[in-house]
């Protein structure tokens, strides 16, 4: 067992497997369905602000996303919005719960080598058969001890879910693409924050990476963990 790590954990969106190349695809649908009410930049701006607004009662994942997009065409219509796109809204929504599961490069043996030697743990935030689903999906479920669907990813979220599975947070480490999420509040609860960029980032999603924290990390990708934990170990 390694001496200064206990856990492992990762995030799943866009950490293990591709997520918001999803949402991207849907807003353009979205957008096109609206090209007749409002410019594009004005409708995306709109919308963003609408998930925004709404997290706090939806919380995160598509469930969330497509009440936003809904909310968004009857305000940008003047709530004149046509049922057939409420429809066509609705459907982009149940195919992005259906979509099938890719993981990203080095995701399923850099789990299996960490599992090695370490506990690992899952943590990730959305809704919750959402979650489950892709989670099932990816192959990987087995590889975890331990899964976390949270509604949010806070220093005190960190500090119960690193205590109750192992020694504190500061034998642990956080991994994901998300610097406000997966980064920022684990470093802060005591802990490992590892940064592994993905290509897309949801807005809200976005932080300056925390430069001066003795215990932040970024890698290219999930490949050089294996060496980053050595080092650490």
């Amino acid at each position: 067992m390694a001496k200064n790590l206990t856990i492992i954990a990762f995030d799943a969106d866009d950490t293990l497997w591709h997520n918001e190349r999803f949402f991207r695809i849907t807003q353009e649908r979205f957008a096109a369905l609206l090209t007749d009410f409002t410019d594009p930049d004005h409708l995306m701006e709109r919308l963003l602000a609408a998930e925004k607004r709404n997290l706090g009662h939806y919380g995160f994942g598509i469930k969330g996303f497509v009440l936003s997009m809904i909310e968004t065409a009857i305000e940008v219509t003047g709530e004149k919005v046509p049922a057939a796109v409420i429809s066509e809204l609705l459907a982009a929504g149940r195919e992005m719960l259906e979509h099938p599961i890719d993981l990203l490069p080095h995701a399923r043996e850099t789990v299996e080598d960490m599992a090695r030697d370490h506990r690992i743990l899952l943590i990730t935030k959305g809704d919750l058969l959402d979650q489950e689903r892709k989670l099932a999906q990816s192959g990987l479920g087995d590889l975890f001890d331990a899964v976390e669907i949270v509604s949010h990813k806070t220093r005190p979220v960190y500090e119960r879910i690193f205590s109750r599975h192992g020694e504190g947070a500061t034998h642990a480490m956080m991994i994901g693409n998300s610097l406000r999420s997966d980064v920022v509040p684990a470093i802060e609860a005591g802990g490992w924050g590892v940064h592994v960029p993905h290509g897309l980032t949801w807005e809200i999603e976005r932080a300056d990476a925390p430069e001066e924290a003795p215990r932040y990390r970024r890698i290219d990708s999930l490949a050089g963990l294996p060496d980053l934990v050595a080092e650490i170990d």
